[in-house]
């Protein structure tokens, strides 16, 4: 026999865990509000009417309309912070208060930060443009400013103000931003490249992804949420301490031609739930819930769990209907609302959750988590 057919033994892949998240939204300021909100079904829209100068296509959003950084940093260092990467770092913040992992001069070339996101700040990128055009010359626009219009400042700045060292990325993926930042973070954890991730999502309530939104589908709302996990490789309980929230089984992302039409659309998007259940070694039968994306039946995305988990019925969580259209932090918030169910739940431990994701252009991705509840009272993060 030669070296080439011997059979290669193949270990299973290093086990990854959320040990702890946070999240800023109309729903919540940390984890336990947001988990309490989602259990109750308690809706985030509020009266936007004073938030902007400029028209917005509705009185009512699902916005925080109060926001102000310095509430949460102080005004030291954060003058000059936009609405994304505030809302960013005080999520990363939240996370950071809610884990078990310490970051200390030690470990913290080990943790880094993977942020999903569309196009950064929209407004940002548009109010500096503005100016140039409307400054009196020499276009005396303000130098600082132009940072925001980066789209990895939030992840950059966020990183700087918790002194993270590790992998830095700004994942642009729109709808699927949150999942597939999920699936880098995953790849990088597993290649070795870091010992612990921040991965998340986050998207602002502006003017212009108010008009967006509304431009695009008439019967969806805007919304605005941070949403960022702390994301572990290894054993689920190291030195003492607690339980991860949830162990993450599987990632798959896949594309289809929508020009092929609803059938091929529905076809790939099914095949990409039917590999991420068989990677997670889970059946359609054990999931107790399915977090999608969309909006109700008629949906593609709906289309295809119908194919893909056949006679099975698990809870549909429809958290837009409580957060809006958050694009960019949609996943993210899908994810978040199956640990607000595991959070105080112990009859839920150690049960599969699906999480499916997709986008006008045919891109669609498909996570399987397993959660478990708090056995130990948390900070309130």
């Amino acid at each position: 026999m030669t070296t080439d057919q011997i059979p290669v033994s193949q270990s299973p892949p290093t086990p990854l865990h959320i040990t702890g998240w946070g999240v800023l939204s109309p729903l919540g300021d940390g984890a336990r509000e947001f988990s309490e909100a989602v259990v109750q079904g308690r809706s985030g829209l509020v009266d936007v009417s004073g938030m902007f100068e400029e028209e917005l296509p509705g009185d009512k959003a699902f916005a925080l309309p109060e926001f102000q950084v310095r509430t949460y940093l102080g005004r030291k260092g954060t003058s000059f912070f936009d609405r994304s990467t505030s809302l960013a770092l005080i999520a990363s913040d939240h996370a950071l208060k809610d884990t078990g992992l310490e970051v200390t001069d030690d470990n913290r070339d080990q943790v880094g930060l993977v942020l999903g996101t569309t196009t950064g700040s929209i407004k940002s990128t548009s109010d500096y443009s503005r100016e140039t055009l409307t400054q009196q010359r020499p276009y005396l626009v303000n130098p600082v400013l132009f940072p925001n219009t980066v789209m990895n400042c939030a992840a950059g700045q966020a990183a700087i103000w918790h002194r993270l060292k590790g992998v830095n990325a700004t994942i642009a993926g729109g709808q699927l931003a949150g999942l597939t930042a999920l699936r880098y973070a995953s790849r990088t954890l597993r290649w070795g490249d870091a010992e612990a991730l921040l991965v998340g999502a986050v998207e602002e309530f502006s003017p212009h992804t108010a008009w967006a939104t509304h431009l695009a589908a008439d019967s969806a709302t805007a919304g605005e949420a941070a949403v960022v996990f702390v994301v572990e490789s290894g054993e689920p309980r190291a030195a003492g301490r607690r339980r991860p929230d949830a162990e993450i089984l599987a990632v798959e992302l896949a594309t289809t031609d929508p020009e092929q039409g609803a059938e091929a659309v529905r076809a790939g998007y099914a095949q990409c739930i039917e590999r991420a259940l068989r990677t997670a070694g889970v059946t359609a039968d054990e999931l107790w819930a399915v977090a999608a994306g969309s909006t109700g039946p008629g949906d593609p995305e709906e289309a295809a769990l119908d194919e893909a988990l056949g006679a099975a019925s698990p809870t549909r969580l429809r958290v837009k209907e409580l957060a809006g259209e958050c694009h960019a932090a949609a996943g993210a918030l899908q994810i978040a609302a199956v640990l607000a169910h595991h959070r105080g739940t112990p009859a839920l431990d150690g049960r599969p959750a699906l999480i499916t994701s997709a986008t006008r252009e045919g891109a669609f991705g498909a996570a399987v988590i397993r959660g478990w509840h708090r056995d130990e009272p948390d900070n309130g993060s």
